[in-house]
């Protein structure tokens, strides 16, 4: 409303003094309502910049998530074979409960924050049961009982045992070190029907698979034997450092695929001088051997390489002279997973993204009666 007073009589004044003050007060209204609109718009702004802000810090859904365990050392009853040792049974059993229950489960912020994905697999870092590297009296009997409690329990594609996800498991040196036993022909033949294998070596022992465009490799107790070093070794390679070769050659390329590797013993301890001509030692993996690894992943992207066997976990990077480097491969050393001596076990759950690895370690201290992720996170560019 407009309001144009012209004259100054006394009931014009009176009218155009009301008028105007209807107009204050209209216009008072009018701002008083600007105002709150646009606190409300601000508020709505503000508050759907927090939501995107929060949408943000949320790690995304990853590509492809997965566990790893080792040695879980599945150990049967010494006076009576075809039992399994009550302490083992205990702890293995509450492992494949705890690893079933994680997918869905909020990470807390300290240690990345989000959910548990639900695994495309539990990837066993070798020493699956405990006494393959033994011989005489009970331990045949032994073998064979530990053996069928593992894959009572975990199957082998997520539907034929206790664990609801697929597993591929490696040996270690508790399972066959000289390259024969009961453990190792049980994982030829589970080799067969494994589900998605893309390749497995001449012996049937050591094999790949695919995850999306990630290439999977378990090459066994150790990587090796470089063929130009002729002196015996103590544990068996079986071939492996060729089976790594000859698949990269085949499946990876110049593709430029992540390539992530398993397998048991510890490459910190065995990385160092590679002498040649150097006589026959006890050391459980040649260090020329792990020369030659290393070689043999040059000019690959390896996003990672997981192991076992020390019963700790470790976590470095290795430029294939030093497990300190500043630069190099993102390597892996996961904890005994259900050992039947101690109460304190861990596993690592795995996730890739589209440029990023992330590592976090799950851990007890009672025997898997409970369980909780460590204050930490390991990212790696992919």
């Amino acid at each position: 409303m407009v309001v144009i007073c012209r004259d100054s009589t006394n009931i014009n004044l009176h009218i155009c003094s009301s008028v105007r003050q209807m107009q204050l007060h209209s216009a008072h209204l009018f701002n008083r309502r600007q105002a709150l609109s646009a606190a409300a718009a601000a508020s709505v702004t503000a508050f759907s910049k927090l939501i995107l802000l929060a949408a943000n810090l949320q790690p995304a859904k990853p590509k492809i998530a997965f566990f790893v365990i080792g040695d879980t050392h599945y150990l049967a009853e010494k006076a009576n074979p075809s039992q399994m040792h009550p302490a083992s049974a205990q702890i293995c059993g509450a492992l494949v409960d705890t690893l079933n229950a994680l997918p869905g489960q909020e990470i807390p912020a300290e240690a990345g924050g989000g959910r548990v994905a639900t695994p495309r697999g539990v990837i066993h870092a070798g020493d699956v049961i405990d006494t393959g590297d033994k011989s005489g009296g009970a331990h045949p009997e032994m073998q064979r009982t530990e053996w069928a409690a593992f894959t009572a329990d975990y199957g082998l594609n997520g539907t034929d045992g206790r664990l609801k996800f697929s597993v591929y498991e490696i040996f270690g040196n508790h399972d066959a070190p000289h390259g024969k036993g009961h453990a190792l022909d049980k994982i030829i033949e589970r080799n067969r029907t494994r589900p998605g294998l893309v390749n497995t070596s001449a012996n049937g022992i050591h094999y790949a698979w695919d995850w999306e465009e990630v290439h999977f490799l378990n090459l066994g107790l150790i990587v090796g034997g470089d063929q130009s070093i002729s002196r015996t070794r103590r544990y068996a390679a079986l071939d492996s450092l060729d089976f790594l070769i000859s698949d990269l050659k085949d499946k990876v390329g110049t593709s430029g695929r992540p390539i992530i590797i398993t397998h048991h013993i510890d490459i910190a301890r065995y990385t160092g001088e590679c002498v040649v001509d150097a006589p026959a030692d006890s050391r459980e993996w040649d260090p020329c051997d792990v020369h030659a690894f290393h070689q043999a992943l040059e000019g690959y992207n390896v996003a990672a390489i997981f192991y076992g066997h020390t019963h700790t976990r470790k976590v470095f990077q290795w430029d294939g002279q030093t497990t300190q480097a500043k630069s190099g491969i993102h390597v892996f050393n996961t904890d005994n997973a259900s050992h039947f001596a101690g109460d304190a076990q861990a596993i690592f759950y795995v996730e890739l993204h589209d440029k990023e690895l992330i590592v976090r370690e799950y851990f007890t201290k009672d025997r898997w009666k409970t369980g909780a992720f460590t204050p930490q996170v390991w990212k790696s560019a992919v």
